[in-house]
């Protein structure tokens, strides 16, 4: 029995998918192990799991965009985040003495463990940034992050590999996404696109069905889990927006109440979704653009629009509409007007929901998680 030990990084979107391609492994008879922080891992995964605790450090919320936010996210959260992890990572993988590291794109800690060690990794992809960067909206952002990632092989007393780039495994990377999203962009060695991976979510919140109004159609409002901070004044626009389909739409807002003080009455206003629950029952999503969030919608043919803020949601929002699956609107500056005719063109015009389902067949045709678990058993037994 093959030995995978997965590194993870502690959001939610990174999780979900990490956790479901664990979920796949195991049912595909391999054995599972987790390295991070147990405050999150614990509700997610089987109470029978192992995991490796890493401790805990909390992303630093932070107002930036553009190429000040990439940056940011590297020097406020990443680095910090691989320093502290690496010592953690070493303990893991002596004791659980694994065939394969399965590594976050983002916990390169893992990646230069796994290559320290002799033990073949594969890499986690679940962001557009790194996978496929527009040279001319983050210019030298690739360069920038080599200097980064030249630290982290000090951490360990190593000089640099030119050849290998701790982002990108050179045995496999596993992309969450399809062709029908990242088109003709170049992509890593080794990298199979097996689209987003979905499977059992243990810590799934009650949802109030009992409000749920069947006679008008649904729409997902949501700006992810670390830019709510942000985003108070947007669902006010966005509120205004909707008013003139009150009628025959019901909009479900992922927030906190404080966020989203005075709701209109027939909307719903809760702080987590059952998601994939929810999804069969959606019309539409408006959201920031998080690959989790755009890729979950695809998989169950949901258009979308997409409202990007920052990191890689640009990129993602400009896929979508390259594909005909959303519009894309200014998260700071569309006006009520202007998300209205977004909102209305997408939940009302055939050729978005069509362009979803395509997207949804490709997804399919990928395999998800099991297309990642069947990857990883055979990397394992590879020679």
């Amino acid at each position: 029995m093959a030995r995978f030990l997965f590194v993870v990084l502690p959001l939610t979107g990174h999780l979900n998918a990490a956790v479901a391609v664990g979920q796949a492994v195991a049912a595909a008879g391999g054995e599972v192990a987790w390295c991070g922080p147990q405050t999150d891992l614990l509700p997610l995964v089987e109470p029978t799991a192992t995991v490796y605790s890493t401790g805990k450090r909390y992303y630093r919320q932070d107002d930036s965009t553009g190429q000040t936010a990439a940056r940011s996210l590297w020097d406020g959260y990443l680095m910090p985040f691989n320093r502290f992890i690496l010592e953690p990572v070493e303990a893991a993988i002596a004791d659980f003495r694994p065939d394969v590291l399965v590594v976050d794109q983002y916990a390169v800690a893992g990646a230069l463990a796994a290559h320290r060690h002799g033990i073949r990794w594969a890499t986690l992809c679940t962001g557009a940034m790194e996978l496929t960067p527009p040279s001319w909206e983050l210019p030298g952002h690739q360069d920038w992050v080599r200097e980064r990632l030249a630290k982290v092989w000090g951490w360990a007393g190593l000089a640099p590999d030119p050849a290998l780039d701790l982002r990108f495994s050179p045995y496999l990377v596993l992309a969450l996404t399809s062709t029908e999203l990242v088109g003709q962009a170049a992509l890593p060695p080794r990298c199979v696109l097996v689209g987003p991976a979905l499977g059992r979510r243990l810590d799934d919140p009650e949802f109030p069905w009992v409000d749920w109004d069947s006679e008008r159609r649904h729409v997902l409002v949501t700006v992810g889990t670390s830019s709510e901070h942000m985003a108070e004044e947007f669902y006010q626009r966005t509120l205004a927006a909707l008013r003139p389909l009150a009628d025959r739409l019901q909009p479900v807002l992922v927030a906190s109440p404080a966020t989203v003080p005075e709701p209109p009455g027939h909307a719903l206003v809760v702080e987590r979704v059952p998601m994939l629950d929810l999804l069969p029952r959606l019309d539409m999503v408006a959201c920031h653009g998080g690959m989790g969030t755009v890729t979950e919608a695809l998989a169950f043919g949901v258009p979308l629009v997409v409202a990007p803020i920052r990191h890689d949601q640009p990129m993602v929002a400009r896929q979508v509409a390259a594909a005909g699956a959303g519009r894309e609107v200014s998260f700071t500056d569309a006006t009520p007007a202007e998300l209205t005719a977004a909102l209305a063109a997408v939940l009302d015009e055939p050729s978005y929901r069509a362009a979803a389902r395509r997207i949804a067949a490709d997804f399919a045709t990928a395999g998800g998680a099991s297309r990642a678990a069947v990857e990883l058993t055979t990397l394992a037994s590879g020679p």
